[in-house]
């Protein structure tokens, strides 16, 4: 038999897309095109547009998404302008998709779909690759009966009946089966990154997180020399790259990049590229970059707030790198970016502009700035104990065996004069969602 273990993949290649949505009054931003993200991602995806079309309720119809009259309208248009796909820039429920498929006699893919079929496309390492694939299965588990009409038991005869299994039931539990290989593999992998960031140190650490393509590996190439994979794209960067970046006088901070956001970015994706994220959560700063050119900055910058928020790292430091000046048509936005957002520096990845502002603010930080780490050692050091207790701030006390963890906001001069004490001590960062 076929494995039908694996998600669909879906090939958006030379297909003619017809692009449509219903636009409720919480995604009504004024002077938006609302579907315009969505033809960004089917172009990135490899599509072709073939016509768009939207229809404005208070909320999507919940058996069909669309009213039956819109449905009509909306077939009519796709079949006269030759399109193969319907593509609704909304996640759609198994019963919607079933139902503007058979209104239309199209295939018909959501959102969620054409962003899993970019994140298929660019990703690179086994680890991105595994991520991709745990968030295809898990869109795809509830959505089985779409795939399949063949329902009926297995078996049957003389001698031969029984419970049985229907085929949709055998999908069902390999996929769940294949499911849970996927998360424990994640999970070694998540532990060895959580070891590798450990094993940095003390040395102070920040994470460019954004939009997608609001210039984050620019940015990182244009400090730190990385050579990262740069492309007008969409999710072009789906793996973490750590580089450091050479402050002066001996002074290096680290600088990673990680995968751009987006609006209503799907909750399984986050979820499955949380070892990916752990690298944001375990940074000391977020250097959170900000395409200045797009109008809709300021919607961009809230949404990636919202997926701060969403995997609980919202409250971490924050800087703002207003990339992509040299782009700017109108002084007055960029002003009233400067004006929204603290702190903030006007920079650009392309001509250096602003750089040399933002290291020495980085350099400031990193010199001057409370480390928030957890150091480990001998729970009979009464001296280093004593010395914590006198100069950092103690979070939180853990003991592990004949050690003691201790979790502490601490200056970096004071952190050298524990580390000069006698004794073995191992020094770790912030577990996730440790911070305050």
């Amino acid at each position: 038999m076929q494995d039908r273990t694996h998600a669909k993949e879906i090939t958006l290649a030379k297909e003619r897309c017809f692009l449509c949505s219903v636009v409720t009054p919480d995604r009504n931003i004024p002077g938006e095109d609302p579907l315009e993200e969505i033809a960004r991602l089917v172009d990135t995806a490899g599509g072709e547009e073939a016509g768009r079309m939207i229809q404005r309720l208070e909320r999507p119809v919940a058996r069909s998404y669309f009213g039956k009259g819109k449905l009509e309208e909306i077939a009519e248009a796709a079949h006269a302008a030759q399109a193969d796909t319907i593509v609704v820039d909304d996640d759609l429920s198994p019963k919607q998709l079933s139902a503007v498929e058979s209104a239309c006699s199209l295939k018909v893919i959501d959102r969620n779909e054409v962003i899993l079929d970019i994140f298929q496309a660019n990703a690179r390492t086994s680890q991105a690759m595994l991520q991709v694939e745990l968030a295809q299965l898990q869109y795809e588990l509830p959505r089985l009966a779409r795939k399949w009409t063949h329902l009926e038991r297995l078996g049957g005869g003389i001698g031969t009946r029984g419970p049985g299994e229907s085929q949709i039931e055998t999908d069902r539990r390999l996929l769940r089966g294949k499911i849970s290989s996927l998360k424990r593999s994640l999970a070694e992998i998540e532990a060895r990154k959580e070891r590798e960031v450990n094993n940095r140190d003390a040395v102070f650490s920040t994470c460019l997180v954004g939009y997608t393509n609001a210039g984050k590996s620019s940015l990182l190439n244009a400090l730190t020399q990385a050579g990262a994979l740069v492309e007008d794209r969409l999710f072009a960067t789906l793996d973490t790259l750590t580089r450091r970046l050479d402050c002066g006088d001996g002074l290096e901070i680290l600088v990673s990049d990680t995968v751009g956001f987006i609006r209503r970015l799907p909750h399984h994706l986050v979820a499955s590229f949380h070892a990916t994220l752990e690298e944001a959560a375990k940074s000391d700063l977020l250097i959170h970059v900000v395409d200045a050119a797009d109008p809709l900055a300021m919607v961009q910058i809230d949404s990636v707030t919202s997926t701060l928020e969403e995997i609980g790292i919202a409250d971490l430091p924050r800087v703002y790198a207003l990339n992509k000046v040299d782009r700017v048509e109108s002084p007055a936005q960029l002003e009233a970016l400067l004006k929204r957002v603290s702190p903030a520096f006007a920079v650009s990845a392309h001509t250096g502009q602003g750089l040399p502002e933002l290291v020495e603010f980085l350099r400031g930080r990193a010199e001057a700035g409370m480390r928030r780490i957890s150091l480990r050692f001998n729970s009979g050091d009464g001296r280093r104990f004593a010395l914590l207790n006198e100069v950092a701030s103690v979070q939180n006390t853990v003991y592990d065996g004949s050690d003691v963890i201790v979790s502490v906001r601490i200056d970096p001069a004071d952190l050298e004069r524990i580390r000069r004490l006698p004794g073995r001590m191992k020094i770790e960062k912030q577990p996730i969602g440790s911070h305050e």
